[in-house]
């Protein structure tokens, strides 16, 4: 059985939306050290503000970067990467330039992966790279597992939350199943509820992006996890 503290370590605390203010993210951050989340997520302008306030704290700081479509210059993911390390994050999701992928660039979705990955690596940071799964067929998310496994990213991820279907149970299984290296899976976009989440977690993620942590951490409770155990979820 899975206890609280355990579950709060698999969270990344996120607010992307984009009329979230100081207070808005300060209380997050609060929330996040309260609980023990794995980390606070949030955009690139945003991570010197939450950082400062989680100082000293186990909590991640996350950032996004090339968000949310992954469709910047290198250049310009490059230098996200090294500006929001400065400034204090420990963790960036990449987002895959997954429209070169869908129309046959494997290669330029590989190159640029891999080369963001290593500025990662060199800086100090956990690399997540967002696959975007809601808008690639199976051969491209075998694809994109690859290309994130050549590249040594840390993790694989499933979705911005701004595409047209978030974090899919299939998805999660699959990257699990047909993984070749030790990369973990973070499943995100759509986890609202105890019971989903749980799913994700047994199906082999180990991260979830939840903008709604704090709604799962009081559905906690003995009752809450028994039911979702009664449905196989846990």
């Amino acid at each position: 059985m899975m206890s609280p503290q355990e579950f709060a370590a698999c969270l990344d605390a996120t607010n992307l939306n984009l009329d979230a203010s100081d207070a808005v993210l300060c209380a997050l951050c609060d929330e996040a050290a309260h609980a023990g989340y794995a980390s606070v997520c949030v955009y690139p302008t945003s991570v010197s503000l939450c950082s400062n306030i989680l100082y000293g704290s186990k909590v991640g700081i996350c950032t996004v970067i090339g968000f949310p479509h992954g469709r910047s210059h290198v250049e310009s993911k490059r230098e996200e990467i090294l500006r929001s390390v400065e400034n204090g994050a420990t963790e960036v999701d990449i987002v895959l330039n997954y429209a070169a992928l869908r129309a046959g660039g494997r290669s330029l979705a590989s190159e640029e992966i891999a080369s963001l990955c290593q500025v990662a690596r060199a800086s100090g940071a956990l690399s997540k790279v967002i696959v975007e799964t809601c808008y690639l067929n199976h051969q491209q998310k075998l694809m994109a597992l690859s290309i994130c496994e050549d590249a040594g990213s840390d993790f694989i991820k499933t979705s911005t939350g701004f595409g047209s279907a978030g974090a899919q149970l299939e998805d999660v299984i699959l990257f699990k199943e047909r993984r070749t290296k030790n990369i973990e899976i973070k499943a995100s976009g759509g986890i609202k509820t105890l019971k989903s989440a749980m799913e994700m977690l047994q199906a082999g993620a180990t991260r979830l992006g939840v903008s709604a942590a704090s709604n799962l951490m009081a559905a906690f409770d003995g009752d809450d996890v028994m039911s979702t155990t009664d449905h196989g979820s846990y």
